[in-house]
């Protein structure tokens, strides 16, 4: 069974890595969606995989170094495309969250990335 639990947060970047004269080489922002997911059985006497407020505390830390700041200034994110911020994410939930299935990030409503790991 899965269960997820979506966040936001505002981040500026750019692409450096784009052809000249694209414009993501430009500083934008976006008003990012993320969503993570996390797998297991619900057995009782809970009936449930996780307690969403537990999911909330281990991502919490992660969306506050994301949220109002320059993604291009955080380390390992100087390339911040939506597959390497979902990588980025996944990294530092997967060690404290070991029932990680997937990391969704939506850049705008209709473009993102699902990322299930390596």
């Amino acid at each position: 069974m899965d269960i997820y639990k979506d966040f936001h947060f505002e981040a500026a970047h750019r692409l450096p890595n784009v052809p000249e004269g694209h414009k993501c080489a430009r500083l934008h922002g976006h008003s990012y969606q993320l969503r993570v997911t996390v797998s297991g059985d619900a057995p009782e006497p809970s009936g449930w995989v996780m307690d969403f407020a537990d999911l909330k505390a281990v991502i919490r830390p992660v969306i506050d170094r994301l949220d109002h700041y320059y993604l291009n200034d955080i380390e390992g994110l100087e390339n911040p495309t939506s597959e390497n911020l979902c990588r980025w994410i996944w990294a530092r939930l997967a060690p404290t969250l070991p029932s990680l299935r997937a990391v969704e990030i939506r850049e705008t409503c209709t473009s993102g990335c699902i990322y299930r790991g390596d």
